[in-house]
């Protein structure tokens, strides 16, 4: 499948329009994977606001997620309009203090 300029323009809304924007299968209070709870768990902890998709409803936006962000897995987090990664690098990032500091000049701008 093809990321079309519809598409693209519909996934460069949402990582626009919310300082943090997570694209997971399932949704922040329902995760349907693992991978989805860890990110939903570690924002949750930062009691940060964001907002989610729930990829597993709509198969068009799961396979061009893939294709925008040039990363083949769910969850994808994007903060400030950047694409800052999935379960693990978040995990790494958190524990290492980047995450907190990435949240907070995001939330500050």
């Amino acid at each position: 499948m093809t990321l079309t300029p519809e598409l693209k323009e519909r996934i460069e809304n949402l990582v626009k329009q919310n300082k943090i924007f997570v694209f997971m299968k399932g949704t922040k209070l329902m995760p349907q994977c693992g991978f989805s709870n860890n990110v939903v768990q570690i924002l949750n902890t930062l009691g940060t606001p964001y907002e989610t998709v729930d990829i597993l409803e709509d198969y068009e936006l799961r396979q061009g997620i893939k294709e925008y962000s040039d990363w083949p897995t769910i969850p994808q987090v994007y903060i400030n309009g950047e694409f800052v990664g999935g379960s693990d690098v978040m995990l790494e990032m958190y524990q290492n203090g980047e995450l907190q500091q990435m949240v907070k000049v995001a939330l500050a701008s």
